[in-house]
C-alpha cells in the first residue's frame, strides 16, 4: 500500500523505470542503503574498487539484501586480508578475521608510469597490491571495510584528506600546542582535537574579562572554542586551506598528547630534526566521545527539487555526508496532501559542496 500511495511519487521522480541502483566513491551507511531501496522499490547495490585494479575488487551479489559491506569478490581477482599488528588488526581476530585488503590478479596495472618506486611501495614480490585499507570477512564471503592503514582518507564527498598537513598548517595557530585531525568517509567534513597552550588562552581569558575556575572550565567554554576556531580559520586561510580541509568544530583539551597515554610514538630525528607522529587509531579511541559529540553539533541543511511545479526539499545526514543542489524535471507532479517526513537522523553542514545523488545519502521530505 504503501509503495502506492507513497513510494510511488518518489521512483517517478526518476523516470520509474529505475531497476537498480550503483553506489560506488564513498561508502553508503547501511541506514541510508536500506532508506533508498524503500524509497524507490529497486535493488542497491555497493562496489568496492581502485584504479589500480581496473576499478572493480568485490560488489554487491544480485538479492544479497544485507547491508554495510561491498559484497564478494571480483572473478578476476583474489583477496586477502594481511594482519597488522601496529593497529591490532589480526587474521585471529574475533569474531571475524581483519586485516589490510590485498588483491592480486590479471585485473592489477602494471605499474606508475615512470615511477618504479612507487610501485615497489604497493605491489610486493608475489604481486599482491596492498591497497592501505582495513576490511574483515563477514559470513558468506562477503567484504567489509572498516578502517585505513595510511594516514589519507576520503570524506564523504570524495575529496582525500591529508591530516597531517592541515595538522602542519594548525599548529601555527597561537593557542594550538598539538592538534589532531579527524575525518572519514562517513562525514563531509573535519573536526578537530586541540591541546591548547596555557598560558595563550589565559591571557585570552584575562583580555576578554571572562572568569573561569581552572583551564579545563575554560576549554569547555564556548566562547573559548569559538576564539580558537576562529584563529584557526584565519590561519588556514593564509596557508590556502581548500574548503574541506577547515575543521568545522573543534574540542579543547588541557593534556598534551604524550608516549605517556600512548597518542604519540617514540621520538626519532630525520635530518637533525626531532618528530613525535600522533598514534591515529588510539587518538581516535581515546577521542571517540569528542569526537562524537562534534558530529552532533551540526545543523541540517536542504536544498529544492522540483517537478513540474511540486517541490521536494532533499535532507542530509551530516554525519553521512553530501549535500547539494539537484534538479529533476519532468516526473508524475502529483504529491500527497499531507507532509510526508521521512528522516532519521538530523545535522549537516549548511556550506556543501554539490555532489551525486546517488553516491551519497540523502533523505527526502515531501512538502
Amino acid at each position: 500500500m504503501w509503495d502506492r500511495l507513497v513510494f510511488s511519487k518518489i521512483k517517478g521522480m526518476l523516470g520509474g523505470r529505475v531497476h537498480f541502483m550503483g553506489s560506488g566513491a564513498s561508502p553508503l551507511s547501511p541506514d541510508v542503503m536500506d532508506f533508498l531501496r524503500v524509497c524507490f522499490g529497486c535493488q542497491v547495490i555497493e562496489g568496492y574498487g581502485m584504479t589500480e585494479t581496473s576499478c572493480l575488487i568485490s560488489c554487491m551479489d544480485k538479492g544479497d539484501n544485507l547491508s554495510g559491506h561491498v559484497g564478494s569478490p571480483n572473478p578476476a581477482c583474489e583477496i586477502k586480508l594481511v594482519d597488522v599488528p601496529e593497529m591490532n588488526y589480526t587474521s585471529e581476530d574475533q569474531p571475524y578475521p581483519r586485516g589490510e585488503i590485498c588483491v592480486r590478479g590479471p585485473v592489477l596495472f602494471q605499474g606508475y608510469y615512470k615511477d618504479e618506486v612507487q610501485t615497489k611501495e604497493v605491489i610486493d614480490g608475489d604481486g599482491w597490491l596492498h591497497t592501505g585499507d582495513i576490511g574483515l570477512w563477514l559470513p558468506g564471503g562477503r567484504l567489509k571495510i572498516i578502517d585505513r592503514k595510511k594516514n589519507i582518507f576520503k570524506l564523504a564527498q570524495g575529496e582525500y584528506i591529508a591530516p597531517e598537513k592541515i595538522e602542519n598548517v594548525y599548529t601555527k595557530c597561537k593557542f594550538v600546542s598539538q592538534c589532531f585531525i579527524y575525518g572519514d568517509s562517513l562525514n563531509s567534513c573535519l573536526v578537530a582535537i586541540v591541546s591548547v597552550d596555557p598560558d595563550v588562552l589565559k591571557d585570552w581569558a584575562t583580555s576578554e574579562a571572562i572568569k573561569y575556575e581552572n583551564l579545563g572550565h575554560l576549554c569547555n567554554d564556548p566562547r573559548a572554542r569559538a576564539a580558537v576556531l576562529t584563529e584557526m580559520d584565519a590561519i588556514g586561510r593564509e596557508a590556502q586551506l581548500r574548503g574541506f580541509e577547515f575543521a568545522k568544530s573543534v574540542t579543547l583539551v588541557v593534556e598534551p598528547f604524550t608516549m605517556e597515554n600512548d597518542l604519540l610514538t617514540p621520538t626519532f630525528k630525520a635530518s637533525f630534526i626531532i618528530l613525535q607522529m600522533i598514534k591515529r587509531p588510539q587518538a581516535k579511541a581515546y577521542f571517540s566521545a569528542a569526537i562524537s559529540n562534534m558530529k552532533g553539533e551540526r545543523k541540517p541543511s536542504t536544498c529544492k527539487v522540483t517537478s513540474n511545479g511540486d517541490s521536494t526539499s532533499l535532507r542530509s545526514d551530516p554525519v553521512q555526508g553530501f549535500l547539494g543542489r539537484q534538479e529533476l524535471k519532468g516526473a508524475d507532479s502529483s504529491y500527497p496532501e499531507e507532509p510526508i517526513s521521512i528522516r532519521p537522523a538530523p545535522q549537516t553542514e549548511d556550506e556543501v559542496e554539490s555532489v551525486s545523488l546517488l553516491h551519497h545519502p540523502t533523505y527526502l521530505t515531501s512538502l
